[in-house]
């Protein structure tokens, strides 16, 4: 059985870059895949269809450096873990939360709301088979 989709999970941290070490960068993926195991319901296969994946970032402080150099890690790390292939994700939305400039997010999920009261840096990670739910505001 596949997980229910969306999935939701949260990992304490703070993103590491691509060019962070390889030590940092196997440290991260490894509390990515943690994080993502005790959020699957056991039993669960990986995802082999295409799907969407929004990365929302929790730093404890103005975070330096691009935020795109932090996705790759955070994809890498599902793989054979949420979905076969990294191959498989059609869309990413990424967005960082740097103190002070969080905004009120209407009706959050339970597990979006935790991030946003979390006090350590949090990365917010979920992943849908539905393509398109942001650009149904787009599109007529």
């Amino acid at each position: 059985m596949w997980p229910d989709l969306p999935f939701e999970f949260i990992v304490e941290g703070t993103a590491v870059s691509q060019q962070g070490s390889p030590q940092a960068k196997e440290n991260w993926k490894m509390s990515i895949r943690q994080a993502a195991r005790r959020a699957l319901p056991e039993g669960s296969w990986l995802v082999t269809d295409p799907v969407a994946v929004t990365i929302f970032l929790f730093p404890q402080a103005e975070m330096q450096g691009d935020i795109d150099n932090r996705v790759k890690p955070i994809l890498d790390a599902m793989i054979a873990c949420v979905y076969s292939d990294d191959a498989l994700v059609e869309r990413i939305v990424v967005q960082k939360f740097e103190p002070q400039r969080i905004f009120a997010f209407r009706n959050p999920s339970a597990i979006l709301a935790e991030a946003l009261d979390a006090h350590l840096p949090v990365v917010y990670i979920r992943v849908t088979d539905n393509l398109h739910e942001e650009l149904a505001t787009w599109v007529a």
